[in-house]
């Protein structure tokens, strides 16, 4: 995957995909740390403990159209890259938690990507899952949180045309320093 953007968009499918209501994304960016941290949450089925040690294997899915699951290797190789590593927790019928650090200045870490495009689409199109986002950079905090929209707008749904379009301008100013 070209950024890590792309990243977050996989895993937090892959949290869709396993039934998932609740996906919470939290990324740290520490300049004087030299750390950039991700970790993505979900409430979704979990991984079975005899599967769990299979994820990160590039030639292990549980997807019956193709015979490779790349999404989480990918991850992996791009965290090692960088000096940093994943960790992947998980517990039946409560969820999964993907947590992945980088070397923040390290010359082959991954760009950031387009984080507002990537937030904007999982919201648009997983209109009844919610997203708890919280991007820190050096101490500074961005809080996003579709339940408190979805109280805001009552009836519209999250997925309504303006209702993506306010949430991509929100989410494209608020997120311009994250680097």
């Amino acid at each position: 995957m070209e950024d890590i953007s792309l990243h977050i968009l996989d895993v937090a499918e892959n949290s869709v995909a396993a039934g998932a209501t609740l996906i919470t994304i939290a990324l740290r960016v520490d300049t004087v740390q030299d750390l950039l941290e991700l970790d993505i949450e979900d409430n979704g089925r979990g991984i079975p403990p005899e599967l769990l040690g299979q994820v990160l294997n590039p030639f292990y899915t549980t997807r019956s159209t193709r015979k490779v699951g790349m999404g989480l290797s990918l991850l992996a190789q791009s965290a090692r890259e960088a000096d940093g590593d994943i960790s992947v927790r998980s517990a039946l019928g409560k969820g999964t938690r993907i947590s992945v650090h980088f070397r923040h200045s390290h010359i082959d870490r991954k760009p950031m990507g387009n984080l507002a495009d990537t937030f904007s689409v999982l919201i648009a199109g997983n209109p009844a899952v919610d997203f708890v986002i919280t991007c820190t950079r050096n101490g500074e905090e961005f809080l996003f949180d579709t339940r408190e929209i979805r109280t805001e707008l009552e009836d519209v749904p999250l997925n309504a045309p303006d209702v993506i379009a306010a949430v991509r301008d929100h989410l494209s100013t608020s997120l311009a320093d994250m680097k």
